[in-house]
């Protein structure tokens, strides 16, 4: 009996010295850590109360060491609590507050020599981050991961805005249910994408959106991806657990890790709001302040392009001539002409004079450079050298030009995958880039990646990516990426890493459309990472106006595509549709190039995803303020609140609405323009037409009375 009684004494005893728990700075989320059975570490979180993740283990798996899973004690454990403010070069605010509890958990394998793990938590008021941390230590100097084993174990079936999981690409349409219904629907899901490579066993990618039953939203990403691969998320259905993926190099292995070295961050952003999911700065605040000591190059960017014409009517091409095998090095002067080559001196002249006269601070060029006559899937390292033009495309000229009309011309580096011939030519093409007077550049991968094997979000390719931005630094580059690995927040370290792609954005409109309701799914996912450069601004939705023959069609209202400026944050914005569409829409037009791309603040006023958004932004230094409100394919009202002005003054708002009969699918390019007088106090219910939108321009306004109230 005695001998019981000690036995249940000493158990308990270590139990409580296992457990350790923190509360967020509010109280509103707590979160638990413990050592489970053998020693496997363990952690659960929960908010105002309610399970937002149950036990769930933690551990890493590896191939050529122990592993770092079970047999493990606590050595220390240290707390900690920072609140502190800190400015971004460009965003969405113009301070933002990092606000944390910090719990620095120091784990020992007495059974490997005392090998050492710790695990680092952050706790937030508005979520949770993690990492794990691996110390200079004797036992310890190079291991390779098998897998990593972090798991999130759901208190329920929860509704889930999801992709399939992917390798090389995250150009999916959006699925939204159950989590329990995500085997059914996979096939289904994994639409034809070139180059892509879903995951064999069921996976999702993150940013991974859910909201309970009860009303709880929950977001599961990663913060901070360095030298690592990026996580999707398995899918156990039938428990409602998500567990790591890590993406394999070609041996199979997942990451090759030298002391003192650490994990990415994973992150889980929760609240029963939807509005404060999207105002979370917690993907950012885990990102390292940038080591830049001069940031002053690095500027908001809005542009346009010789690009949009490539996809529409076929106006014209990328390639120069028709020929199909084309090498590096070719003589392309001896090559017959297509007559169809869209990046002519001549016709980027027209793109720079209109951006010129409209205020836009670049003209983005594609297929100026020689080899694009058959670099498309053909998996060939040597495609492109990014400093050779075609023989009707003069860099010394269209510099002298765009110049003399203070406009820049934007840099495109088509890799076609093959980032091995890109690393040898990095500095060469930079150089280039500077000479003639570049200082922005679009990369793109599309293909499969060489090394041959490689994938778009392994180790390898995420180190090219930093590296590439790194080495733009030097040149005093800034860096738009596409079809990279999605964002984890690192344009906070480097902030010349100015945009990302990484998802389905606005180019699919001409390749089968994309649902009204994807971009109000996508603040939810993949702008929780890092700003989207998704091309927005498409004012000719019907495509068949090209007249040839096809019924495709950008699947949102003329306004919609005006709110994306407000609602899609990014500091790079292209305004994607073609000059001569803009001075057919001059009245609408003038909302493009009124609005802000860098912030004051921002306030997000109403949010459902996968419904609708509703978003107002202070301009960075200006008093003046925009607004922008999305919906699915549903009519709605929007509420639109203006207490963020400052109080006591009078303000003009000029709103962009659908007209009465507009929807995306019937009269989409049906407006009005109105101005009104409103103050801090005003409120505004805005119909939306199915797939449509509303954008609202807000000046200071000395005039006693104006039209509407």
């Amino acid at each position: 009996m005695y001998k019981f009684v000690l036995i249940c004494f000493f158990s308990l005893i270590s139990t409580l010295i296992n457990a350790q728990e923190m509360t967020s700075p509010n109280g509103q989320l707590s979160m638990t850590f413990k050592l489970g059975a053998n020693g496997t570490p363990t952690y659960q979180l929960s908010y105002k109360k309610k399970p937002v993740i149950k036990s769930s283990t933690l551990g890493i798996e590896t191939v050529d060491v122990a592993s770092f899973t079970t047999s493990f004690e606590i050595l220390k454990v240290e707390k900690n609590t920072v609140d502190e403010n800190w400015n971004p070069v460009m965003g969405e605010q113009k301070t933002i507050r990092n606000n944390y509890n910090e719990l620095l958990v120091k784990l020992i394998q007495k059974d490997q020599k005392n090998r050492t793990m710790f695990i680092r938590f952050r706790l937030f008021n508005d979520g949770l981050g993690f990492r794990y941390e691996f110390p200079k230590q004797e036992n310890l100097k190079y291991f390779t991961i098998k897998e990593e084993n972090t798991e999130f174990n759901l208190a329920g079936d929860h509704k889930t805005f999801w992709i399939p999981g992917d390798y090389d690409s995250n150009e999916y349409a959006y699925t939204t249910s159950k989590l329990s219904e995500i085997p059914g629907l996979m096939k289904k899901a994994t639409i034809d994408i070139h180059a892509q490579q879903p995951i064999k066993n069921l996976a999702i990618q993150t940013p991974s959106m859910m909201k309970t039953d009860d009303g709880l939203y929950i977001n599961i990403h990663e913060a901070s991806l360095i030298n690592y691969p990026a996580m999707a998320l398995n899918v156990d259905a039938t428990n409602f657990k998500l567990s790591s993926h890590l993406c394999p190099d070609p041996m199979g292995n997942k990451g090759y890790m030298q002391t003192d070295t650490h994990t990415p961050w994973r992150t889980i952003v929760v609240s029963d709001k939807a509005t404060e999911i999207l105002a979370s700065k917690l993907i950012l605040n885990l990102n390292d302040p940038t080591a830049y000591t001069d940031v002053s190059w690095i500027k908001p960017v809005k542009y346009i392009g010789v690009w949009w014409e490539y996809f529409v009517a076929g106006k014209s091409t990328w390639a120069y001539s028709n020929e199909n095998n084309v090498k590096m090095g070719d003589d392309f002067s001896k090559l017959a002409p297509s007559g169809k080559h869209g990046a002519t001196t001549q016709n980027v002249k027209k793109y720079v004079d209109f951006a010129a006269a409209n205020g836009f601070d670049a003209v983005l060029v594609e297929g100026w450079n020689v080899g694009w006559e058959d670099w498309f899937g053909n998996w060939k390292e040597d495609v492109f050298d990014f400093v050779t033009p075609y023989p009707d495309f003069d860099v010394k000229e269209l510099h002298r030009y765009a110049a003399s009309k203070g406009v820049k011309i934007m840099m495109h580096h088509e890799t076609s995958g093959s980032a091995t011939n890109y690393e040898r030519r990095l500095d060469t093409a930079f150089k280039f880039m500077a000479d003639n007077g570049y200082n922005a550049v679009k990369t793109g991968y599309v293909g499969k990646i060489i090394p041959r094997g490689e994938h778009h979000d392994s180790q390898w390719m995420v180190n090219h990516y930093i590296n590439v931005a790194k080495t733009a630094a030097k040149y005093k580059i800034m860096v738009n990426s596409h079809e990279a690995v999605r964002p984890t927040g690192l344009n906070r370290t480097y902030p010349n890493w100015i945009a990302q792609e990484s998802a389905r954005g606005t180019e699919f409109e001409a390749m089968g459309g994309l649902a009204p309701e994807h971009t109000t799914i996508l603040p939810f996912t993949r702008l929780m990472g890092g700003p989207m450069d998704y091309t927005p601004g498409i004012l000719q939705t019907e495509l068949s106006y090209y007249g040839t023959g096809s019924s495709q069609k950008v699947n949102t209202t003329l306004v919609k595509q005006l709110a994306y400026y407000v609602t899609m944050y990014s500091p790079l914005q292209m305004a994607a549709d073609m000059p001569e569409n803009y001075t057919r829409y001059a009245d609408a037009f003038q909302f493009i190039k009124d609005v802000a791309i860098d912030w004051d603040d921002t306030y997000i006023l109403e949010a459902e995803p996968g419904d609708y958004i509703t978003i107002a932004r202070k301009a960075k230094n200006k008093n003046e303020w925009f607004v922008g409100g999305i919906t699915d394919e549903n009519s709605r009202t929007a509420n639109i609140t203006f207490n963020y002005l400052p109080k006591g003054k009078k303000y003009e708002a000029t709103i962009y609405a659908d007209g009465k009969d507009a929807s995306w699918n019937k009269n989409a390019q049906s407006y009005t323009v109105r101005k009104v007088s409103i103050t801090s106090t005003s409120k505004l219910k805005q119909v939306l037409g199915a797939g449509g939108g509303v954008a609202i321009s807000i000046k200071e306004s000395d005039a006693k009375s104006l039209n509407g109230k």
